[in-house]
């Protein structure tokens, strides 16, 4: 799978809400009503991810969700990252 170029990536972002590009990964922070709504939300991102076969870095909190996607084995953000992106964002 091929690494997505700047701007390949800048584009994909103005369709991805929320989404952002820092230190070679797509990133979000996804803020919830608690750690318990926290919890529940990577319980139901985990569902989506392994549909995919492709799994976001996560940090968990208090009640934030940070998701950092990067497709490691290719070594930088490719389409895998932008498809998971899309389909994470519709839990939002």
């Amino acid at each position: 799978m091929d690494v997505l170029s700047q701007d390949q990536i800048e584009a994909a972002l103005a369709d991805l809400e929320g989404w952002a590009f820092e230190d070679g990964a797509l990133t979000r922070t996804f803020r919830l009503a608690d750690f318990a709504r926290a919890v529940d939300f990577v319980e139901e991102l985990a569902d989506v991810a392994e549909s995919l076969q492709h799994h976001p870095d996560i940090d968990i909190r208090t009640n934030k969700v940070t998701l950092r996607l990067v497709t490691h084995s290719a070594g930088g953000v490719t389409e895998r990252d932008v498809e998971l992106a899309t389909a994470l964002g519709r839990l939002a």
